[in-house]
């Protein structure tokens, strides 16, 4: 018995035909690159975030290195005001060491510029300072050398409008260049902030993914065909032979599902080889017996109705006696079907033409013929190439089909049996004029089929299907009711 498969379609996500250890490898793999993932993306935002915070503690330096500069300056100042006006002895100790000091934090500021624009606004207030320095000093001599009121007020302007000022210009606007940058950092902090919460986020929305999809492959590759499996064995242990499993999951369940099917199909064909013999045994060890039984009666109902046939016996009579000789030989027949039918066929292949096995299957249907004024059309001849067969069972065949042509066929119809042999293959057509068949001729059926004739067997169409099958070839029937019954045999050669 032949099965038709379930076709199961692939998914387009996933090739679930795939083994359970690649998936394995795909489902670590991707956690691992998940995990790796994760780590690149918190490693990338504590970088920004350092990167960010180093920067900013670079400028908060520089400014407060500004700042120092700044108040070392005005100290700086006090001590030259404290030398010249007040006569302190110190004074220009501490002016010297403060200039020392403003130098050291001027080589700093120097050492912590990152770029060149930083390194100009520095060296600009390096200039004005030594300016301020080397101009600062000659103001006071001047002064020391005409010490009068007026004198003293306008050191003061011009140390305060002058050189002051300028050093204050230049010093404001290196303070405004680091707050510009400090701003500048602060925004990429607060972007490096949103950016790192975006990228942290991204493992989070992955994992989520990666556990519905998991979820997902493991219930379409190995939950759903595991559940399947197990109907399927609980439905062909319960009988259920035709059941069968969805070629579907991991490549070993897929595979497991195969083998499954192809296992019940074993199943289903030994159950019917095994009715199948068991019941030819039945009509093996039956029929022998019947057609025995059978076979000397009629031996002597026709010997003794060939003894009484007279010619000079009335119409009637004669009718009777040729009666009951044809329905003993329809009998004879019957009962040497059957038995042909049981017995196993041992085809004895030879090189034959085909017009003469043809010609002795119609030979024998002759009387058959005449008797409804049937026309035969064939074409045997032209099959010129000697073909391999059994003489013997592919003319009996012949015989079958076309006695039950015949029979099918109304009177004065015409009956046709093509034959052509081409590239290896012989086919033979016939064709008839008849009703048509009421029913479908099964190649697998384990007993005889119907019969729509009286004292027909129904042995033969089974007949020509084992010889067909005996001899490697196949058998088919088309049939309607107003087109006859086409048969087409097909024997490789």
């Amino acid at each position: 018995m032949l099965f038709k498969r379930k076709q199961t379609s692939s998914s387009p996500h996933w090739q679930h035909d795939k083994p359970l250890r690649l998936l394995l490898l795909f489902h670590d793999i991707y956690f691992i690159a998940l995990i790796v993932l994760a780590v690149a993306s918190g490693a990338y935002g504590i970088y920004l975030w350092d990167k960010a915070s180093k920067q900013s503690q670079r400028i908060n330096v520089v400014i407060q290195e500004i700042y120092l500069v700044r108040g070392d300056l005005y100290r700086q100042m006090k001590e030259l005001f404290d030398a010249f006006f007040l006569q302190e002895t110190n004074a220009l100790n501490e002016y010297n060491q403060y200039t020392t000091s403003i130098l050291i934090h001027m080589e700093r500021l120097q050492s912590i510029a990152l770029d060149q624009e930083e390194r100009d606004a520095l060296m600009e207030i390096e200039h004005k300072y030594r300016n301020l320095v080397n101009e600062a000093p000659a103001l006071f001599y001047r002064y020391q050398n005409n010490p009068d009121r007026n004198a003293q007020k306008s050191i003061y302007q011009d140390i305060e409008t002058g050189i002051f000022k300028h050093y204050e210009e230049v010093s404001k606007r290196a303070e405004r260049l680091l707050m510009i940058k400090q701003g500048e950092i602060k925004h990429r902090l607060d972007e490096a902030r949103s950016n790192s919460i975006a990228v942290l986020s991204l493992p989070l929305l992955l994992a989520c993914v990666l556990i519905v999809y998991s979820r997902r492959i493991l219930k379409e590759s190995i939950v759903r065909p595991i559940n399947d499996i197990m109907q399927a064995t609980n439905a062909i242990s319960g009988g259920s032979l035709t059941h069968q499993v969805p070629e579907a999951g991991a490549e070993e369940l897929a595979m497991l599902s195969r083998e499954i099917n192809k296992m019940a199909e074993d199943l289903a064909a030994s159950r019917d080889a095994l009715v199948k013999s068991e019941k030819q045994a039945a009509l093996g060890l039956l029929v022998p017996m019947l057609a025995h039984n059978i076979r000397n009666p009629l031996a002597s109902i026709r010997a003794t109705a060939q003894v009484i046939d007279d010619p000079q016996l009335d119409k009637d009579t004669m009718e009777s006696i040729q009666g009951i000789i044809h329905t003993v030989d329809r009998l004879e027949r019957w009962t040497g079907s059957l038995l042909s039918y049981l017995h196993p066929i041992k085809p004895m292949l030879n090189q034959l033409r085909l017009s003469n096995i043809v010609q002795g299957a119609v030979t024998t249907l002759h009387p058959k013929l005449n008797e409804k004024q049937i026309r035969l059309q064939e074409n045997s001849d032209t099959v010129q190439q000697l073909i391999l067969t059994d003489e013997h069972l592919l003319e009996q065949m012949l015989y079958n089909l076309l006695l039950n042509a015949t029979e099918a066929s109304p009177k004065g119809a015409e009956i046709q049996l093509q034959c052509a042999l081409h590239d290896h293959l012989l086919t033979l057509v016939i064709i008839d004029q008849g009703p048509g068949m009421p029913f479908k001729p099964d190649p697998h059926a384990l007993t005889p089929g119907p019969t729509t004739k009286r004292f027909g067997t129904g042995l033969g169409i089974p007949f020509a299907f084992k010889v067909c099958e005996e001899l490697g070839g196949s058998m088919s029937f088309e049939s309607g009711a107003s087109t006859g019954t086409r048969i087409t045999i097909l024997l490789p050669q």
